[in-house]
């Protein structure tokens, strides 16, 4: 298994082709730990129908509006919070089963929903968070990609701890059972953070920029509960073009 990562969106190739520097992904993982794969996972969690993500609010308006209105939530975040008139910002705790048990959820994010519309015509996409990750790594056993290609969300294209050390923290556990090569440098290098954080995974996300903003805007909770490691067990995946399901 060929494993590259991506460290923003900017960096996954537009193309999703052969070449000999990035050779086509069999299975794509989109992360952004703080917060947009953390909360679908947990929305799937809560009993979500599915999430459409969208890179621009405009967009999802068009979507949304071709569907009953007591059947969606509308979610929207922009620079860590909730964009006003919107069901939803990007915080989990707002995901609860009591909210989103059967509506299916139109989702805009500064960073994750990006990441996820770079990789959606890979064969397999699938969405990782701390709270998912041995899932995950269990699904990626079960495929055995030739090439596996992991995108981070970032903070606006810019480098970000805590996604970088999920990936790490994804590649150790395929390293456990699988013979893995390295795509490229980011892939080596996103190892190397997860193990050196590895057991203070919380400290980490407080240090990192994007963390030190959500605790700015009263969401130190939400670190904690996207620091913890396999919460829960579920494999978020897409189902058709930018809808994640199960």
């Amino acid at each position: 298994m060929k494993i590259f990562v991506y460290y923003t969106p900017a960096q996954v190739p537009s193309l999703i082709g052969s070449s000999a520097g990035n050779p086509q992904p069999d299975c794509a993982v989109a992360v952004d730990v703080l917060r947009a794969t953390t909360s679908i996972a947990t929305a799937l969690a809560g009993g979500a129908e599915a999430i459409e993500v969208f890179a621009d609010l405009e967009a999802l308006e068009q979507a949304s509006g071709k569907y009953p209105s007591d059947h969606i939530l509308k979610a929207a975040e922009r620079g860590g919070s909730k964009v006003s008139g919107y069901d939803l910002g990007n915080s989990p705790f707002e995901y609860t089963p009591a909210v989103v048990k059967g509506k299916r959820i139109f989702m805009s994010t500064t960073n994750g929903t990006k990441a996820l519309q770079k990789i959606q015509e890979a064969p397999h996409v699938v969405t990782c968070a701390l709270i998912n990750l041995k899932a995950v790594a269990e699904f990626i056993d079960q495929t055995l990609p030739n090439n596996l290609w992991i995108a981070c969300s970032g903070w606006e294209n810019s480098f970000s701890l805590e996604d970088t050390a999920c990936a790490g923290a994804l590649i150790d556990l395929l390293d456990n059972n699988h013979k893995i090569t390295w795509g490229n440098d980011e892939a080596i290098g996103a190892l190397a953070l997860y193990r050196q954080w590895q057991n203070n995974l919380e400290d980490l996300l407080n240090l990192a920029s994007h963390g030190q903003r959500l605790c700015k805007l009263g969401a130190s909770a939400d670190l904690t509960y996207c620091a913890t490691r396999n919460t829960h067990s579920i494999v978020p995946r897409q189902i058709a073009p930018g809808v994640i399901g199960l």
